[in-house]
């Protein structure tokens, strides 16, 4: 007899954007003559930098030549990428990471999950709340929760709340953790961590000895500059932390799939001896063992990305969807929404109107005027009564977007 792992039975019923899907589908089924557009999931609708382009296309051709063909390539990514972020993305702004800290994979997302693979069950787990649903979800699949309560907190991860009230500040945990999840600028809420607040949380990892695991997948978003971009910009962050980021939103690789994971080579946690192991060595093993690597040729748009030309047209894609979360931020003030995020990331975190949840906000957006967002309660129980709406779409159903959601709820 074959058994199933139990732990997938203790997720709530559905996916958060699952669970979008099946309305938006169900709505579209009823009313076809409905335009709906979509400002949910974070998906890019721009093309791809011509810069990344060109050089997909100089790859393509180089795999019909037996002289410049390439079969299997390095599980952690080619050289010539890996050198490419280690100099613009950390040396160039004076941060101390080499190349072979650096890990090439198919995604951000995969990678906050399958870091998991290298961590004993014995950690305790710290969220903050709202989160990201993966770095919740992931550790059900893995076994390290009981089940949820009512509000869709698990038993065994520790939750802290980021709300208007604490002005999306988590709090250091009360009670001792070993892994914690920070994801800045974040997602959902579009806020920010100033270096004090990471110098806090890299000083509360090594009195712990924790690690934190720092999403930075919209980094590329930050304006302001006294922002850091990397963790590893305060000092001794690379004795406590592994950083994710990703092509994804940067240059619209969403569907090109590349990303990468900085493993500094001094990082250590405990075996059950007691004695300290290489995180580094740990994480080598599992994609040589699990994974066969990035394409080659979406490595070369990767490393396109960090061309002069390339520059330029990454610039200007996020100026573009920056303008769009502009136009989405103005517009919501405009009839009264208390509205956060939209500066250093591309995303409205908003407070539904009057004591609406965020699921009945969600039916009456796509009832009403059309409009997809994503409900703040998927994101967690500290996400009840707010709403996030993605800013990534072309400039006409931005602007449009925007004159639904005033005719609804400033009508």
């Amino acid at each position: 007899m074959a058994y199933i792992n139990d732990n997938y039975q203790k997720l709530k019923a559905g996916y958060l954007f699952p669970e979008i899907a099946r309305r938006v589908r169900e709505f579209s089924a009823a009313t076809p003559s409905a335009k709906i557009i979509r400002l949910g999931i974070g998906d890019v609708t721009e093309p791809l930098p011509a810069a990344c382009i060109k050089a997909m296309h100089t790859g393509l051709d180089e795999m019909s030549s037996r002289e410049t063909f390439k079969g299997y390539g390095p599980e952690q990514g080619y050289d010539f990428l890996r050198d490419a972020i280690a100099t613009n993305d950390f040396k160039q702004r004076g941060i101390d990471i080499s190349a072979d800290e650096i890990f090439v994979s198919d995604g951000s997302k995969c990678d906050t999950g399958n870091i998991l693979d290298i961590f004993g069950m014995k950690n305790k787990v710290a969220v903050l709340d709202p989160v990201y649903p993966v770095y919740v979800d992931t550790n059900v699949m893995v076994g390290r929760t009981g089940a949820a309560d009512a509000q869709g907190r698990y038993d065994g991860l520790v939750y802290l709340p980021v709300t208007a009230e604490n002005d999306f500040t988590p709090e250091l945990p009360q009670e001792k953790v070993d892994l914690i999840y920070l994801c800045y600028p974040n997602n959902p809420t579009g806020m920010v961590a100033s270096r004090e607040m990471l110098k806090k949380w890299v000083d509360y990892a090594k009195a712990n000895n924790a690690i934190i695991f720092y999403d930075a997948a919209y980094e590329a978003y930050i304006t302001e500059p006294n922002v850091p971009r990397s963790i590893f910009e305060i000092e001794g962050a690379k004795d406590v932390a592994i950083e994710f980021r990703s092509f994804s939103k940067t240059a619209g690789f969403t569907g090109t799939r590349c990303a990468f994971t900085v493993i500094p080579k001094g990082l250590t946690a405990k075996n059950d001896k007691g004695e300290d192991v290489s995180l580094h060595a740990l994480w080598t093993r599992r994609p040589s063992t699990r994974f066969n690597g990035v394409p080659y040729i979406i490595q070369r748009g990767a490393e396109a990305v960090y061309s002069p030309e390339g520059q330029l047209q990454v610039q200007e894609l996020i100026r573009f969807y920056l303008t769009n979360a502009k136009l989405l931020r103005e517009g919501l003030e405009k009839v009264g929404i208390r509205v956060y995020g939209g500066v250093n990331a591309p995303y409205i975190w908003l407070k539904t109107p009057g004591n609406t949840t965020s699921w009945d906000f969600f039916d009456q957006l796509l009832n009403k005027a059309h409009l997809v967002g994503t409900p703040g309660s998927g994101f967690g129980a500290a996400g009840e009564g707010y709403f996030r709406l993605s800013a990534f779409n072309s400039r006409a159903n931005i602007e449009e977007a925007v004159k639904r959601f005033q005719a609804v709820v400033g009508g």
